[in-house]
């Protein structure tokens, strides 16, 4: 049950919300927050009862650990430290261990009988949904609880954390304390009109960037990759270009979504996604795309290996490092390594200070660039090497990416645009293909014209304003309310078929 569903939108979300708000009314504080826990499970259930065990397994482990750390706390031995130190080893073992089972072991495995000659086989493990999220979130907090960072909750506000809907299966990676300080905060839990207006305008606009473009763009995506020993240069760009659009609005969406949904139960995720696109550079980039990602590998990874105070060389291999480790955590694949280098490279890159948009900076090597650039250059060049990495990104293998790149060069008559574009046959352009035919025209002009469309529209629509920004500057008129409505309606009837978010996999 995702958040694009009928079961979610008519049925999960009126009764969570119900529920909730004549809980909190009744001052039922507690009661409200196990009716949060049992709705987040149930709707982790949704998904597959072994799942299910998993989440809770993990969630009980780490909870045991943090109240170990209490009893150690509780008897100064002296080695209260050391103990800690062996705790937060186990936990991150632990973590750590379960994410490699289940997501990495196939890959190993795979790896090690080609390069030793062996022949160990693994059975086909089932990878829980959104586990990279809860076990990052999970390890950040045992790191936290070792290092006297945080303290010991209460069963119940943890779980809540843990297990918490919006957040649970494609993030953000939220920390605990800014979540279980809203979770204590009681003038948060009371009904809020305008606050609810924004959460559900939230929804609605992640919704129909999920609905009425991500899912329409699957369409070419899918299909030009499937055929991608016949494309044409045209085709490629075409291709490449609407999965760029693809996975924006796609994982946009869904934190739209996930964000609307906790504000209209009193709670602010994280800022996860924040317009990357119009980033000037790959480093400024990555200050906007995933951001809670970026910022678990800074204080858990960058930070400990040393950061930029080991010098300018550790500082280079600390974040070729901090990226191919990006790169895994998006799968189990040399292509997701390729990619994490590619974007790692591309950090370094600014770092070196060699050409930059700005000019003064922290460079490694000098105290100014040697070229200084338009922003507006700066942000058409990121935004054309953030297309290129996507190759290695969505291609099944690196021979199957390095096919793609051969064929983007491999200048042929653009015969294949046509039955890539002949996938767009939606709904929204039955009644212009019912005008080309009664003059005489061509489908096929139907389909190119409304690819170019999507692929205009889309360039078009990441230069605006992004959705918090929308909310946070619209009055609620009567006007708003038509076309929030009207939008709702548009996304909703489009809901055909029930489509995973591309990050669900991660």
């Amino acid at each position: 049950m995702g958040f694009n569903s009928f079961a979610f939108i008519l049925v999960f979300l009126p009764i969570l919300l119900i529920g909730w708000y004549i809980l909190n009314r009744s001052q039922k504080y507690k009661v409200a927050d196990a009716f949060l826990v049992v709705m987040s499970l149930y709707f982790y259930y949704t998904f597959g009862l072994t799942f299910l065990v998993i989440l809770t397994v993990s969630l009980g482990v780490n909870y045991g650990l943090s109240a170990l750390i209490l009893v150690i706390d509780s008897r100064d031995t002296g080695e209260n430290g050391l103990y800690k130190k062996i705790i937060k080893v186990v936990g991150v073992l632990f973590n750590l261990g379960l994410l490699f089972y289940f997501k990495y072991l196939g890959f190993f495995t795979e790896n090690f009988n080609a390069v030793f000659k062996t022949g160990f086989t693994v059975d086909n493990i089932i990878m829980p949904i959104g586990i990279s999220f809860f076990t990052f979130g999970q390890i950040s907090y045992i790191v936290d609880r070792a290092n006297n960072e945080a303290s010991h909750y209460d069963f119940l506000e943890y779980a809540l954390y843990t297990v918490y809907f919006p957040k649970l299966i494609q993030g953000p990676i939220a920390l605990h304390k800014e979540m279980i300080d809203q979770f204590r905060d009681k003038s948060l839990r009371t009904y809020d009109s305008v606050r609810f207006a924004g959460g559900l305008m939230s929804f609605v606009i992640g919704l129909s960037k999920k609905v009425l473009l991500a899912d329409v763009l699957s369409r070419v995506v899918n299909y030009g990759f499937e055929q991608t020993y016949y494309l044409d240069t045209l085709t490629v760009t075409a291709v490449m270009l609407a999965y760029t659009f693809q996975i924006y609005f796609d994982f946009s969406g869904y934190c739209d979504m996930a964000n609307g949904v906790s504000i209209m139960l009193g709670y602010k995720l994280p800022t996860n996604f924040n317009s990357p696109y119009k980033a000037a550079s790959a480093k400024e980039l990555w200050q906007r795309w995933h951001m809670t990602l970026s910022r678990f590998f800074i204080k858990y990874v960058y930070i400990p290996l040393g950061g930029s105070r080991k010098g300018k060389y550790r500082t280079i291999a600390n974040v070729l490092i901090v990226f191919i480790l990006s790169g895994l955590w998006h799968g189990a694949g040399w292509t997701y390594i390729c990619w994490g280098l590619m974007q790692g490279l591309l950090v370094v890159w600014d770092d070196l200070g060699i050409v930059s948009v700005e000019k003064e900076g922290k460079f490694l090597f000098r105290k100014e660039p040697l070229l200084i650039i338009p922003k507006a250059l700066g942000r058409a060049m990121t935004f054309i090497a953030f297309v290129a990495s996507l190759v290695f990104f969505r291609s099944e293998s690196v021979e199957k990416a390095l096919v793609m790149f051969r064929r983007f060069f491999f200048f042929t008559y653009p015969g294949f645009f046509t039955r890539t574009a002949a996938n767009l046959d939606i709904a929204e352009n039955y009644i212009f293909r019912q005008f080309l035919s009664q003059i005489g025209g061509d489908d096929t002009i139907v389909y190119m014209i409304t690819l170019v469309i999507y692929l205009v529209v889309s360039g078009f629509i990441i230069t605006r304003k992004n959705t918090e920004e929308i909310v946070s500057t619209t009055n609620f008129d009567r006007k708003t309310l038509v076309g929030i409505t009207v939008l709702f309606l548009w996304s909703f009837i489009s809901l055909s078929a029930v489509s995973t978010f591309i990050y669900f996999q991660f």
